[in-house]
């Protein structure tokens, strides 16, 4: 698989989810591809993704170094009402604010839970360090929280959703990527030379290749990135042009 960097003035972004149930198997993420999805349909590119443990240090650690690195980190689970919830302390400390209850989230937290229901476990989901903004939460009300460049949202899939698509008109974004795929009924290692010669020729379209098996025959689909719909054309031509003087067909682009 070959690749190449996009322009410096993309937006980027990264991802952390946190849980011992991710890490254990327990629960499957279903987080990663929908954010995924998000972020290039917005014109986000999400360029790294980690998995950490329940555990304080880690997740402090992780959002250091990820909010240095990217415009936004999107963080998944970990704000719920058990003692296990501890992603609200580990970024409150990262950050170093204080993580007190916040009387906008306790006001949002009434709207669905009664005064005399409100135990000390569900008061938890109103603790947003200070600064903070707050993100919707139309499923359940608990809301998340966006500090920084620092996006903290639920793991429940449904409720990150929501929230996701509240905090996402707050966000800087860039050009949309464009793609396009070629088929080719050969193995990975027949096209290599063609795609290769191809991304040395168009540095700027990132280019990738992915096998497959159609009915007991190996193929490869290649696909091409740009934020340029008109280069990406011309990638693509040439791509084609390429395999079909290897191979004597043109391939069956798609």
């Amino acid at each position: 698989m070959t690749g190449a960097p996009v322009s410096a003035s993309e937006v980027t972004a990264a991802l952390l989810v946190i849980g011992d149930e991710i890490l254990s198997g327990r629960t499957k993420d279903k987080n990663i591809g929908t954010i995924a999805d998000h972020c290039t349909e917005n014109g986000i590119r999400l360029k790294e993704v980690r998995v950490v443990a329940d555990e304080e240090p880690a997740i402090i650690a992780a959002v250091d170094a990820l909010r240095a690195a990217y415009d936004y980190v999107f963080t998944t689970g970990g704000i719920g009402p058990t003692h296990d919830d501890i992603t609200a302390d580990a970024i409150a400390k990262a950050f170093g604010v204080a993580l007190p209850i916040d009387e906008r989230a306790r006001a949002l937290l009434l709207e669905r839970i009664p005064e005399g229901e409100m135990t000390p476990a569900r008061l938890r989901m109103a603790r947003i360090p200070v600064g903070a903004d707050l993100i919707e939460n139309s499923v359940s009300k608990a809301p998340g929280f966006m500090i920084d460049n620092v996006i903290v949202m639920a793991g429940v899939p449904s409720i990150m959703q929501a929230m996701l698509k509240a905090v996402t008109p707050r966000l800087r974004t860039g050009a949309k990527m464009l793609s396009v795929s070629v088929r080719v009924d050969r193995p990975e290692g027949a096209v290599a030379a063609p795609l290769e010669a191809c991304q040395r020729a168009f540095p700027d379209v990132p280019m990738g290749s992915y096998p497959f098996m159609d009915e007991g025959r190996y193929g490869t689909t290649l696909v091409l990135r740009s934020v340029d719909e008109a280069r990406l054309a011309a990638a693509k031509a040439d791509l084609e042009a390429r395999l079909a003087a290897v191979f004597g067909d043109p391939a069956d682009g798609r």
